[in-house]
């Protein structure tokens, strides 16, 4: 708020120049961070809205969070898949895991890249 200026008069002014200003009742607010989680509980949020874009506005008792790391590629990948793989690209199985790792578990791209590895 604007110091010595009553909120009855500033929401009014406000009013005046378009701009709309309302309370959101929110428990808890999570903004996600590439390697964090910033969390405000107790959030106080305001909605802003003028020349018709929204604006959010939020006061809270604000803490951090680490982010989990992202699951295990190999717990996902089956012994199927690498059987599959080694086979068709006449390869051993730990070099089809590895591949299957490399390509995210695709198995076509982990099949072309053992076969591209031994043109080489």
């Amino acid at each position: 708020m604007m110091p010595n200026m009553d909120p009855r008069a500033l929401k009014s002014m406000m009013s005046r120049l378009g701009i709309k200003s309302s309370e959101i009742a929110a428990d808890k607010v999570t903004i996600e961070c590439k390697d964090r989680n910033i969390i405000i509980d107790q959030p106080q949020v305001t909605l802003i809205e003028a020349q018709g874009t929204k604006s959010y506005q939020i006061t809270g008792s604000i803490r951090e969070e680490a982010k989990a790391a992202e699951p295990d590629m190999a717990a996902e990948i089956s012994e199927e898949d690498v059987r599959t793989v080694a086979e068709q690209a006449g390869a051993s199985e730990g070099a089809a895991r590895k591949a299957l790792q490399e390509s995210n578990g695709d198995i076509a791209a982990a099949i072309i890249k053992l076969k591209a590895g031994k043109q080489e």
